[in-house]
């Protein structure tokens, strides 16, 4: 009998995968600063673990290297790969990988650019296939459409998730809550789902979990909170925080719960855009963070260390990154050791 598991964010990697940024329109008028941020994720990241960077192609390439040169990001940790991409947030389109028995599989969910609302996104759906025969690893194909940025779990068979995301008519329609859950356990081996509300203002992946409460060990999560009461984003996560407060994980314990404030609200063009320091991501010595030049950026940095007490916590900030509507956490795909 097979055991398959969803490893947490937090065991050992044996990779990292990012696809390097080139889509301007994503970043509309900011786009400059883009590669120098990712080189500094880079530089973090490729410290504890290897880091595949995916590229168009030889030119690319080329432009990848100078940057991250100049953040003194180029070891021998970092390798590329000629695999096109439509955008660079392979979270939401890159393999999910599940362990079972003593083998890594990619789950391969469709992808349809959060509810097909930036085409096209063709080269991004094939990126699955493209790692799992460069791996060479089994590929297991679902049917169903699914983000990464959209689900996180505690490596024990509990998942976190949106009803405003996983239920909203764009993605599954065919699908209702109970057929969304089955295809959970069959595909990654959980065998409880938490379902949270509403996401953030401004997110337009219609409420992604990695922006609103994440796990950071079996049975604790971290959550945003906005304590301006007649700010947006207040209500919906105060119900979040009440159901997290009800909650139990798939052993049956309650959570132990961590806020983490919101930063001001940020616009940019007279848009808001989806700041938190949710979005972080956690790689094998690091947890990189996004901040925001805020006086919450401290105090998330510092809860963030208690949770990762033996990982150096890394700031970066992130106010031209997140004009693009994500953050670290929606441009890494981490690999699980076998």
């Amino acid at each position: 009998m097979s055991t398959r598991r969803f490893p947490a964010e937090w065991e050992p990697h044996a990779a990292t995968w990012i696809s390097w940024p080139h889509k301007e329109a994503s970043w509309p008028g900011r786009f400059a600063p883009i590669p120098d941020v990712m080189a500094q994720l880079v530089a973090a990241v490729s410290l504890g673990e290897r880091v595949h960077i995916n590229v168009l192609d030889g030119v690319m390439e080329k432009e990848a290297r100078v940057v991250l040169s100049k953040w003194n990001a180029l070891n021998k940790n970092v390798v590329f790969h000629p695999f096109p991409t439509n955008d660079a947030w392979i979270r939401d389109y890159g393999p999910i990988f599940v362990r079972e028995d003593d083998r890594v599989i990619a789950t391969d969910w469709l992808y349809n650019s959060w509810g097909e609302k930036y085409p096209p996104w063709d080269l991004d759906n094939a990126i699955p296939q493209r790692i799992a025969t460069e791996l060479g690893c089994p590929r297991q194909e679902t049917g169903m459409v699914l983000e990464g940025g959209s689900i996180d779990t505690d490596g024990q068979g509990t998942l976190l998730t949106t009803k405003q995301c996983l239920l909203h008519p764009n993605r599954n329609p065919q699908l209702n809550r109970e057929q969304i859950e089955q295809k959970f356990y069959e595909h990654l081996g959980v065998s409880k789902v938490l379902w949270l509300g509403q996401g953030i203002a401004g997110d337009d992946t219609d409420g992604h979990i990695d922006d609103i409460a994440r796990f950071v060990a079996p049975q604790k999560v971290v959550t945003a909170i906005e304590a301006d009461r007649s700010d947006e984003n207040y209500q919906p996560l105060q119900d979040n925080l009440v159901r997290l407060q009800k909650m139990t994980d798939a052993k049956g314990r309650s959570l132990e719960i961590i806020e983490i404030p919101l930063p001001r609200p940020i616009e940019i063009e007279g848009e808001r855009v989806p700041a938190s320091y949710l979005n972080f991501y956690i790689a094998n010595q690091a947890v990189i963070v996004p901040i925001f030049n805020d006086s919450n950026d401290q105090t998330a940095l510092d809860t963030l260390q208690g949770c990762f007490p033996d990982r150096k916590i890394v700031g970066i900030e992130s106010t031209d990154l997140v004009w693009g509507l994500g953050a670290f956490h929606c441009l890494t795909c981490e690999q699980p050791k076998a």
